[in-house]
């Protein structure tokens, strides 16, 4: 084998991820990596130069991991105001080839390499050998993802579940449906099981008078840029925490809980279900609860169905850069 140089790049909607590696060593001893605020930059290309102009070789073929559909090697990144298409960039870069694919299926296709450490169970179960394998993971956005066996390997299926319509399982659910209806019209998961989706549960909670919000955060709120870690790190800590912000947090993680039950009913996947996303780490402590459980086995006559499936939360933050890499491989830098 030549040992050319390979890119693989997670494009996230706040940040992205870039490692260059070796054909022949590949990902596990990376040659160069970097990560970029994803909004600083006008375009894929742009921001792809930037990391090029900083290494010292020539880069052959490289595979992005997108925030978005992938339909003929183009895709419209959901987040930002980007058009990305294929063999333009291969142009533009002066690559052999460029492949794009959703940045979940990277992350479903980084699942067979990842280690032990590399996950926490946070419902055990019994995974069938073989059996297809679901991916959610709440960021900026709401991405879902599914994998399938053929018979030697999974094959990685992207997916836009995270834009279905969002469906309530309890009476105050109903109410937050309802009260962002009024805001939004449509309302998706993505719209509540997300970075955005925070402020927007905490929000109806706020103006509901459902739990007091602490005094001292008023302030906080209002300035912050982004409030879900506001709201994350003080939802935290039950008894020193605030309890609009705690409320907010179980609220969001009966959701997410829901949602993965539908995914894991909608494909099968009695593999598993994996989350990752930057949030789960965040309060990994909350999904590791029976209320987590019991949203997520809570199907009617499905509910045995649900009970042996595990649960896992993918805790290497950099598994759908690992999977944009091993794609690469997989699927031939000469295409």
């Amino acid at each position: 084998m030549s040992d050319r140089i390979l890119l693989a790049v997670d494009i996230g909607g706040t940040k992205s991820d870039i490692i260059a590696f070796s054909e022949k060593n590949g990902p596990g001893s990376p040659l160069a990596a970097s990560t970029f605020a994803s909004a600083d930059y006008r375009g894929l290309e742009e921001l792809a130069t930037a990391f090029l102009v900083t290494v010292p070789f020539a880069v052959d073929a490289a595979c992005f991991g997108v925030a978005g559909p992938v339909v003929g090697n183009r895709s419209a990144i959901t987040n930002l105001p980007w058009i990305i298409d294929g063999q333009a960039l291969e142009r533009e870069l002066a690559l052999s080839r460029i492949l794009l694919i959703n940045d979940l299926a990277a992350t479903a296709a980084a699942i067979p390499y990842l280690l032990p450490d590399d996950l926490k169970t946070i419902k055990h179960g019994t995974a069938e050998y073989g059996g297809r394998i679901g991916v959610l993971a709440p960021g900026t956005g709401l991405g879902e993802a599914f994998s399938v066996w053929d018979g030697s390997r999974y094959l990685p299926c992207s997916s836009e579940g995270g834009h279905t319509d969002f469906a309530p399982t309890s009476a105050e659910e109903i109410e937050l449906l309802r009260y962002m209806q009024k805001k939004i019209g449509h309302v998706s998961y993505e719209h509540l099981v997300s970075g955005s989706g925070l402020p927007n549960i905490f929000a109806f909670l706020r103006e509901s008078g459902s739990a007091p919000l602490n005094p001292g955060l008023k302030q906080q709120l209002a300035t912050a840029a982004d409030q879900a870690p506001v709201i994350v790190a003080n939802g935290l800590t039950a008894e020193l925490g605030c309890p609009l912000c705690r409320k907010t947090l179980e609220m969001f993680v009966a959701i997410l809980a829901a949602e993965a039950g539908n995914l894991a009913l909608k494909v099968m996947a009695t593999g598993g279900i994996f989350l990752g996303g930057g949030i789960p780490l965040r309060i990994l402590a909350m999904l590791d609860t029976d209320a987590f459980r019991a949203a997520f086995t809570r199907k009617g006559r499905m509910t045995r169905l649900l009970s042996d499936i595990p649960v896992h939360v993918i805790l290497n933050p950099k598994a759908a850069l690992l999977g944009a890499a091993y794609t690469l491989l997989e699927k031939g830098v000469d295409g």
